[in-house]
């Protein structure tokens, strides 16, 4: 695994949200790789690290919840949570591979039925997409009822702004890859969807930028509902809105934002990478 910085590639500076590198200073960027293990486990220790984050945040809701990552070797395979398993307590060796039609290639244990039937229809659709997420987070949750999108009312919040969907077609636990599929489109180009009377999900490029989608989200649908809570809140107009999303919205953007947590859940649980 090869690692580079905002100082070499000044471009892609630019879309870390942080604007040029000063000579001197270094920005780390996503590691490049020499070969496909390398890259299956990195992609591997991101999502232990993910699922650990989500644990900490509070995201777990019993069995509910799944994030996953598409295998580089296989791309219509992925790795995802075993079912049952706290999110605060797996490891690289818990994950499990599933093939495109929800058989285990590699694990021991089961996984969630709803991971697959929606997960897969993701990735078919979405060949850009490496990973996905999606958990019964409270305030996903409670925003999910209102059947609306995200409004751009704050800063983060912008990141979202004409790029994320609604799903309107709540119908219990999912159970069968054709509402996957419907999940899918109600998806569409975007890095997120709303989930009626359910919750968010979120996609990226990376595991990382993916599980910063989710977490700023979530937050995001916190703010609104609190704002609404108050009063009548107020937009950010489309210009402005269409510019931050420029800013901090972007792939690299994303994957960039989760590096504290990254280095913080790294360092205090170091056994997630067993």
């Amino acid at each position: 695994m090869k690692t580079s910085t905002a100082a070499q590639q000044p471009n892609a500076a630019s879309h870390t949200g942080i604007g040029p590198v000063p000579p001197g200073f270094e920005v780390m960027l996503p590691p490049t790789f020499d070969s496909v293990a390398e890259e299956r486990l990195h992609r591997k220790q991101e999502l232990a690290a993910a699922f650990r984050l989500f644990g900490m945040l509070g995201f777990s809701e019993g069995v509910a919840g799944h994030i996953t990552a598409r295998d580089p070797e296989n791309p219509e395979w992925f790795w995802v949570n075993p079912f049952g398993m706290s999110f605060r307590q797996i490891k690289v060796s818990d994950l499990v591979l599933v093939d495109h039609a929800g058989a285990v290639v590699e694990g021991r244990r089961p996984v969630n039925r709803a991971a697959f039937c929606i997960h897969s229809e993701v990735h078919r659709t979405r060949p850009d997409v490496v990973a996905a997420a999606h958990a019964h987070s409270i305030h996903g949750k409670a925003f999910s009822t209102l059947r609306r999108r995200l409004d751009p009312l704050t800063q983060d919040a912008c990141a979202f702004f004409e790029d994320h969907g609604l799903y309107e077609d709540f119908r219990g636990v999912v159970n069968d890859t054709e509402e996957g599929r419907r999940i899918g489109a109600a998806l569409g180009p975007h890095k997120a969807v709303v989930l009626a009377n359910h919750g968010l999900l979120t996609v990226g490029q990376s595991v990382a930028e993916a599980a910063w989608w989710f977490i700023t989200m979530e937050r995001s649908c916190q703010a609104q509902l609190l704002a609404m809570a108050a009063g009548t809140p107020y937009s950010i107009d489309r210009e402005t809105a269409l510019q931050v999303r420029e800013q901090t919205g972007s792939p690299l953007s994303g994957w960039f934002q989760l590096r504290p947590l990254w280095d913080q859940i790294t360092e205090e649980q170091p056994d997630l990478f067993d």
